[in-house]
């Protein structure tokens, strides 16, 4: 039986009367890279807010590594090895590559004196954080001041930010957002590098070509509730998704979901 690293049980949300997310559930496998997929207002990044703890469900739990974490603030979350990243880049554009990598070590900070070593040249927060730039081949970029690189290295660098965390499952929400082909084949590579080493990666994402060759199981979600739970080879052939995507009439007339 394959372990679940991340639990959602009947998780609803509402916004001023109207029903983002209703009566949701569905179970992440430790190790799995999993796609969180559905038309635009399907309430997909109000899932990863729930996740993450930016917002708090109405109902429901939120179950991480055997805990209940539906209570807790974010910053505890990526304590307990949640890390996430967001639609749009949130990195320091006047900052080195190095010193973005570092902002991501935030979780690691257990006293003062931590809050302050960051500061010193050689600390080891800077020797951790090159490390990892090595380790996710990216060795080269440390110095470079993050404003002048290409838009697609700086999507990879907020993803090793949030490595930095040490993270046992990370988050993507539309990572291939603005991306050319090469650049979202790269980024796919990169992400089963990832994959990898251990962690859990679940994306929200409207590219179905990386969705199809990243991960093995998608869930799709419309109106705020789960109508597919299953294989990425399977989705696009599924009458609810499809009627989802196309709408009614033509459903049956097409053979395949483009997100």
């Amino acid at each position: 039986m394959t372990e679940t690293i991340l639990k959602l049980t009947n998780l609803s949300k509402g916004f001023g009367g109207v029903q983002v997310i209703d009566d949701c559930s569905f179970d992440v496998p430790r190790g799995a890279r999993m796609a969180l997929i559905g038309p635009n207002g399907a309430g997909k990044t109000t899932i990863f807010n729930l996740m993450s703890g930016v917002y708090t469900p109405d109902t429901g739990r939120v179950i991480f590594d055997g805990e209940d974490i539906t209570d807790i603030p974010s910053r505890m979350r990526v304590r307990r090895g949640m890390a996430r990243s967001f639609q749009n880049i949130r990195l320091m554009p006047h900052l080195s590559v190095v010193e973005n990598i570092m902002l991501g070590q935030h979780a690691q900070v257990g006293s003062p004196l931590d809050m302050v070593t960051p500061l010193l040249k050689r600390s080891r927060w800077r020797r951790e954080a090159e490390a990892l730039l090595a380790d996710m081949d990216m060795e080269s970029y440390p110095g470079e001041v993050v404003a002048t690189l290409p838009y697609g290295v700086r999507k990879k660098i907020e993803v090793v930010r949030a490595l930095a965390s040490r993270p046992k499952m990370l988050m993507l929400d539309e990572p291939a957002a603005g991306l050319n082909p090469s650049e979202t084949a790269a980024l796919r590579d990169f992400l089963v590098q990832i994959s990898e080493t251990g962690v859990t990666i679940l994306i929200v994402e409207h590219d179905m070509s990386l969705v199809r060759s990243l991960c093995d199981r998608a869930v799709v979600l419309n109106f705020g509730r789960l109508i597919y739970d299953g294989s990425t080879k399977e989705v696009q052939h599924d009458p609810q998704v499809l009627e989802a995507y196309l709408g009614s009439r033509h459903a049956e007339a097409k053979g395949e979901v483009h997100a």
